[in-house]
């Protein structure tokens, strides 16, 4: 570990950035704290499934707020998985320049922030909608921070099927703030993300593996190899896609819903079988990167008719 060593004692000489460097670049590093990228995914499943549930349009100020909340919430969480998992992202090049690694900011900085952050977005939630839908919040945040990231993600190849039930409560969180309440239709959401989570990280992993290897990350990429990661794809993929089509008949969804998912979840599992005969084939011609940015379109179109359906009511039949 070597190059673990040497990556620590180049971050400890920068530590001193942290209080030299301007307000714009102190900034920045706190917004970096946070993974934006993986707020705005979670934000794209919380509005649609707030107009699912309501069957129309909620208050501007609920959206607002609970777009807000979530925002802060996953904030939360995000930051302190960065202050946990600081001694490996400064061995692996795909987070080489996390502020904790670069010495933008300090540990004790980061941990203030993620903390505030916490406690922040539950009590914008519980006031702009209701104790249950804070609780859920304060829940995905103990979900990523503790089971993902304290104990799975060093200790199984599983770590992002089970650690990714975090990913998941944004729904249950949109849901619960417009009818105080879960329901079946907000499970069956959750479950649509659950699926898809294994195949949507999977392939990253991929192209990371020699990362998560040096950082003694047990991903699937590095403890089965990319024949696994493209036939476990192909699983989650149709187990993915089969979920999307319970809500048709349960919530019920009409026409625009339907066209998309059976139009979007083809597509996506075209794809995974793509890489996994490019893969079984070794043809060389394997891309798992293509799989992981089709999936994230995949998600956001699903739910865009989740929110659009409610809108413009087609029903079938």
């Amino acid at each position: 570990m070597a190059g673990a060593s040497n990556a620590v004692t180049s971050a400890s000489t920068r530590v001193g950035a942290s209080e030299s460097i301007g307000v714009k670049r102190k900034l920045k590093a706190y917004v970096a704290l946070t993974k934006p990228r993986i707020i705005e995914l979670l934000l794209i499943t919380t509005l649609p499934t707030m107009l699912l549930a309501a069957r129309g349009f909620p208050s501007v100020w609920l959206m607002l707020g609970v777009l807000v909340g979530g925002a802060l919430s996953a904030g939360s969480a995000n930051a302190f998985n960065c202050y946990l998992d600081r001694d490996i992202d400064r061995v692996m090049k795909r987070t080489e320049k996390r502020p904790l690694v670069t010495g933008e900011l300090s540990d004790r900085e980061a941990l203030v922030f993620a903390w505030a952050l916490g406690v922040i977005s539950t009590a914008v939630l519980w006031l702009v909608a209701n104790p249950l839908t804070a609780g859920l919040s304060v829940g995905a945040i103990l979900l990523y921070v503790v089971l993902y990231t304290m104990l799975l993600k060093r200790r199984t190849d599983q770590n992002i099927v089970w650690g990714g039930v975090a990913g998941c409560m944004p729904v249950l969180i949109g849901w619960a703030s417009v009818t105080n309440s879960l329901s079946w239709e907000a499970l069956v959401l959750f479950l649509i993300i659950f699926l898809w989570t294994p195949a949507h990280y999977w392939p990253l992993s991929v192209k990371y593996r020699d990362d998560y290897d040096r950082a003694d990350v047990p991903m699937l990429s590095v403890t089965e190899g990319e024949g696994s990661v493209a036939l476990q794809s192909v699983i989650y993929a149709w187990a993915t896609v089969i979920g999307s089509l319970v809500l048709i008949p349960l919530a019920p969804m009409g026409w625009v819903y339907t066209v998309a998912a059976l139009g979007a979840g083809a597509w996506f599992v075209i794809e995974a079988h793509l890489l996994y005969a490019n893969v079984v084939r070794a043809t060389g011609a394997s891309n798992p990167m293509r799989v992981f940015h089709l999936s994230i379109l995949y998600l956001t179109i699903v739910f865009i008719a989740v929110g659009v359906d409610p809108l413009v009511f087609l029903p079938i039949g």
